[in-house]
């Protein structure tokens, strides 16, 4: 039973060693330990894993979405995934991406569509380039943090008497 690092494993399951540790820890990945005190995952686990992910998910974890052949773009917000759903209607078509647990969806012209031969298990890579983000909190999350602003506050005035 070959045993391999957390970062070894990581790589040949083409996400961030961050991650793995993350799944480790919450105890989606089957670990042993070291007498150290240090996790190893087992080659099956890690085969495990792998059968659990999208439809070609051994070539992107062996990288084969690369991002050598785009290197001359400046966007950095580049996310691997793979497509979901492609709806192609007159002029335009809705690209439906998983990326991870997310899925992101984009709308492009029929032709830039119909030139990626995009079908749906195919490894795409979203890039993200925007001027602007915008970012929501929810109502409860608002009073929640007024109240602890509030707080704050008023335990700050009363230090000072």
């Amino acid at each position: 039973m070959a045993l391999l690092t957390v970062r070894a494993a990581a790589e040949q399951l083409g996400v961030a060693y961050s991650t793995l540790k993350r799944w480790v820890h919450t105890g989606r990945v089957r670990t042993t330990r070291t007498e150290g005190g240090h996790h190893r995952v087992a080659q099956a686990e890690i085969d495990r894993l792998l059968a659990h992910q999208p439809p070609d998910a051994r070539r992107r974890a062996a990288g084969t979405v690369a991002d050598d052949a785009i290197a001359g773009l400046s966007a950095r917000n580049r996310l691997p995934g793979f497509v979901d759903e492609v709806r192609i209607d007159g002029l335009l078509a809705q690209v439906r991406l998983r990326v991870g647990d997310h899925s992101l969806t984009a709308v492009i012209t029929a032709d830039a569509a119909r030139a990626l031969k995009l079908r749906r298990g195919d490894d795409a890579l979203a890039i993200i380039k925007s001027t602007e983000v915008m970012i929501a909190r929810p109502a409860a999350a608002e009073r929640r943090s007024r109240r602890t602003k509030a707080a704050s506050a008023s335990s700050g005035r009363a230090g000072r008497a």
